[in-house]
């Protein structure tokens, strides 16, 4: 049996203002939320220049934008890491059903990884 965890909320003014988590809660949210943001603002500076500059796959870019391993992207997909290393050379020629998986993964659109 799993114990729920308490979050701390600090109020400011009588409104809630910061809510303190545990350190592994926020690791497991922490790529979620950049994922939201990242789709709120396009793509990032960092991952065009991984992709651009540095000759790296936009899924390598991104996963490791967001904070991702190839093995917790893996298990998200259902594929295994081996998968995910192949989806991340750069000269990998993904189908479009694979490409949607990899989105839905990370929590994009198909348009930010179709670089």
């Amino acid at each position: 049996m799993t114990t729920p965890t308490e979050y701390q909320t600090i109020e400011h003014g009588g409104h809630p203002a910061f809510v303190l988590v545990p350190w592994d809660d926020w690791r497991r949210i922490k790529p979620l939320l950049d994922a939201e943001k990242a789709r709120d603002n396009g793509i990032p500076q960092d991952v065009v220049e991984a992709h651009v500059l540095r000759g790296e796959s936009v899924v390598k870019a991104w996963r490791e934008h967001l904070g991702l391993t190839q093995t917790e992207l893996a298990d998200r997909m259902g594929v295994s890491q081996a998968a995910v290393v192949k989806y991340e050379r750069s000269d990998a020629r993904l189908r479009a059903s694979t490409v949607k998986k990899i989105a839905v993964a990370l929590g994009l659109t198909d348009e930010q990884l179709d670089v």
